[in-house]
């Protein structure tokens, strides 16, 4: 309300445009009162609608929340055009349809996908602009429960290739990592046959005829059975030791296809730095056919040498 003067005259002289403000003031209030009411009822509403969005998105039975802010993507779009090498609106198409892929094979699949949000996206980016397509074989060390397998089916599906998908995992049940307590998965679902191939089928035709062999990647039956191709991508994301990394790559040497993709997650992850250290040593050594493009978010990529 208009303040009064304390001065008795000036009291006299001032109130009649006091009460003149304070009547124009009400009226004004008084018609701005429904639209008041109106941006109240808006507020309420996007609150629920972001109550509802929350339940699609929040990390109670995943690696983490989905929602990665505005600069986090915009960093990741930059990291896959330096990997890649293409234009940054062709490198936010793919993480905007990669994150797309993510919330939908989550919400309807069972399990999770392992990771966090932008280093999930980042593979799923990068692979199809890396990804050669006269060498469709692409071979998965360690699965967890598939649904990475079948976004990157998906991804790969929409850059126009025709993938044909290999999955070594042991599928003992739980996550298995040596060194390492096994806690339990915040999903609650164990890591099955049943459980891989129910969420395989979201990849479509390849995801259904995608060759499942139970075992660990340095087992000799194991390798026998997959050495009988050579593989466009690999993805290494078995063993996290120095020494199962080491192993896994030295494999890998051997059935990468010439201009291949080779991705090694968790690379620069702080839980994980036996990881990146032994990739590191791996590509320092003399003759080694692959060589490091870059690396998004979390995850490294090598180029196969020819």
């Amino acid at each position: 309300m208009f303040a009064l003067s304390k001065n008795p005259l000036a009291r006299r002289v001032l109130r009649p445009a006091a009460v003149l403000v304070d009547r124009r003031v009400t009226r004004h209030t008084d018609r701005l009162r429904p639209e008041i009411e109106e941006l109240r009822r808006e507020v309420a509403a996007l609150r629920a609608e972001h109550s509802s969005l929350g339940l699609l998105v929040d990390g109670t039975a995943r690696s983490g929340p989905r929602t990665p802010t505005a600069a986090q993507l915009d960093t990741l779009v930059g990291q896959v055009a330096a990997v890649t090498g293409a234009p940054r609106a062709v490198a936010r198409r793919n993480v905007v349809l990669a994150y797309r892929n993510v919330i939908a094979l989550e919400m309807l699949g069972v399990g999770r996908l392992a990771g966090s949000t932008q280093n999930v996206c980042g593979k799923l980016a990068t692979v199809p602009l890396l990804a050669p397509a006269d060498h469709p074989d692409v071979l998965e060390i360690g699965t967890l429960y598939g649904l990475f397998a079948a976004s990157l089916l998906r991804m790969l599906h929409r850059a126009g290739i025709e993938p044909r998908l290999t999955i070594v995992d042991p599928l003992a049940g739980s996550q298995l990592q040596p060194g390492t307590r096994e806690a339990a998965d915040p999903t609650g679902t164990p890591v099955r046959l049943d459980v891989l191939r129910a969420n395989l089928a979201f990849g479509g035709t390849p995801g259904a005829e995608a060759r499942i062999v139970r075992g660990f990647s340095g087992d000799d039956d194991v390798r026998t059975r997959v050495s009988d191709r050579a593989y466009g991508v690999i993805v290494v994301d078995g063993d996290h030791s120095a020494d199962g990394v080491r192993a896994d790559l030295e494999w890998a040497e051997k059935i990468a296809a010439p201009g291949g993709t080779i991705v090694i997650d968790d690379y620069g992850d702080a839980r994980w730095h036996e990881v990146k250290q032994a990739a590191d040593q791996h590509l320092s050594r003399p003759g080694s056919r692959f060589e490091l493009l870059g690396t998004a978010s979390t995850s490294a990529f090598l180029r196969v040498r020819d």
